[in-house]
């Protein structure tokens, strides 16, 4: 149980990250756009490497000791893993691309200026019910695609404490431009800074609420998330999957739209540097 509640907790500051890119509005903080960029850059650099380093090979070593072994196996894990692809495809096709935050247009951050410049915009935008939808549709928009990626985070923390760190590190960095994105429009619509950080602290609580699900769902049916149950595996390469096309399709390109190229691919080569040398230390 000890194992249970502390990937919860892993995911609930995950998602509490959102709450810091609110804070970050209220303060008047502003981040430059290569910082932005960098960051993105290192929380796509940290998913791609544990994914592949470490999820996918756990998975396919995990599944020759499980129900099922040989090329079936294998061919499971591979199908889990783009299975999971499909998922966070399946979210980002439902929903508009108006309202999905994690695409160049409609609820992100402008994609071609830094976030200061967002808040200069809005100042001076006089239709404030307009500002206050686009806070309200953004806060949802960004609840529904951290649901999967909760689930993501509980997974992986059970798999391991460090590569749970790791996945929470990446989550929570990218959160924190998610969080900006929902806290800007809520505050110059209302001109209230404790709806803009509810706004956008609620919106990063569907990741521990994702966690709480997966892990009812799989009591009640009985499903082994960790150790060495038969599903163990196949849910390890979906997850490494969820976090491949997050950092393909979300963060990698927000990465390269707020700064520069070589900024943002610094920092996915850093991220991977980290989580490199501390799976060689630990």
């Amino acid at each position: 149980m000890d194992e249970i509640l502390q990937a919860l907790l892993l995911t609930l500051l995950a998602g509490a990250a959102t709450g810091i890119g609110g804070l970050l509005i209220i303060l008047g903080k502003r981040l430059s756009s290569n910082f932005l960029a960098g960051a993105l850059g290192l929380s796509a650099g940290v998913m791609i490497f544990i994914s592949l380093a470490e999820l996918y090979p756990e998975a396919q070593a995990a599944i020759q000791g499980a129900a099922y072994s040989g090329i079936n196996g294998k061919a499971l894990v591979l199908v889990s893993f783009f299975a999971g692809m499909g998922l966070i495809f399946l979210i980002d096709f439902i929903i508009p691309e108006y309202e999905n935050p994690h695409e160049a247009t409609g609820l992100s951050l402008n994609a071609r200026t830094a976030a200061t410049d967002m808040i200069s915009a809005s100042e001076k935008s006089t239709d404030h019910n307009a500002l206050k939808k686009l806070g309200i549709m953004s806060a949802v928009a960004i609840a529904i695609h951290n649901f999967p990626e909760g689930m993501a985070t509980f997974i992986s923390s059970l798999s391991g404490s460090q590569m749970g760190a790791g996945i929470t590190f990446a989550v929570a960095i990218h959160n924190i431009p998610e969080g900006i994105a929902v806290a800007i429009p809520i505050y110059y619509a209302t001109r209230s800074k404790g709806k803009a950080a509810l706004y956008a602290t609620l919106s990063g609580l569907t990741e521990p609420a994702g966690a709480a699900v997966c892990y009812a769902v799989t009591s009640l049916f009985g499903v082994e998330i960790s150790g060495d149950g038969a599903a163990f595996p196949l849910i390890l390469a979906a997850v490494a999957g969820i976090m491949i096309y997050i950092s393909l399709d979300e963060l990698l390109p927000t990465a390269e739209k707020y700064g520069r190229h070589h900024v943002a691919i610094a920092g996915v080569v850093a991220g991977m540097a980290i989580m490199g040398i501390s799976l060689i230390l630990m």
